[in-house]
């Protein structure tokens, strides 16, 4: 296990190789970001931003989208993995935001987690893009870069992995961090045939060390 040392000093390392990294979804509201994350799941954020301009400029406020059955919206969204259930949360949520929350994106966790398709992550990656709030969303990237790199048990939990990353780092580096995470994740610790060999953090890694042996 890395201590608390070698973790921020990994993601010292992360953010030096990837200064640029941020979010890749593109959004003009914090609704359309909302909407653009939901549709982000299973699916990369490449693929999201080539859909969301026909549909935010087909339903640009929640008003507009909760009016409509879902069959509506699954055209706009179907070159993208499980459509038919998105188009769903897209609808009902909406209609959550109109009916429970005067249109306006909900700025908590606890509500945010109340709305269709919104899980922790989700509501994380809200919280941090579009109200400034302190999170750190953990997605299958940072997933697979905290457990390989033994920043936590090989088998330790999302929420374990969310709770030891926030207890670690400090909060004004929190969303940094996780973008930073993400970027390792895509470029260098990948899902399939990770960059072990040149990867720079290879002397703290021993899942990197064992895949050279």
């Amino acid at each position: 296990m890395l201590s608390p040392d070698e973790i921020r000093y990994s993601i010292k390392v992360m953010r030096q190789t990837f200064p640029e990294a941020g979010t890749t979804l593109i959004a003009d509201t914090n609704y359309h970001f909302l909407l653009a994350t939901i549709l982000s799941a299973q699916s990369t954020d490449q693929s999201v931003n080539e859909i969301t301009p026909a549909l935010f400029a087909r339903f640009p406020l929640p008003a507009d989208l909760a009016g409509v059955e879902p069959a509506e919206v699954e055209p706009y969204i179907k070159r993208l993995g499980l459509y038919r259930n998105k188009a769903k949360f897209l609808v009902k949520t909406s209609q959550q935001i109109v009916t429970d929350f005067n249109g306006e994106v909900p700025h908590t966790l606890k509500e945010l987690m109340t709305l269709s398709g919104v899980g922790r992550k989700v509501a994380d990656v809200v919280l941090a893009e579009c109200f400034n709030i302190p999170a750190f969303p953990v997605d299958t990237h940072v997933s697979r870069v905290a457990r390989r790199l033994r920043m936590v048990e090989p088998k330790a939990s999302v929420l374990t992995i969310e709770k030891k990353l926030m207890k670690t780092i400090p909060p004004e580096h929190w969303l940094d961090a996780h973008h930073s995470m993400i970027f390792w994740g895509r470029y260098v610790c990948t899902a399939r045939n990770p960059k072990c060999q040149t990867c720079p953090l290879l002397p703290l890694c021993v899942t990197g060390q064992n895949n050279v042996i």
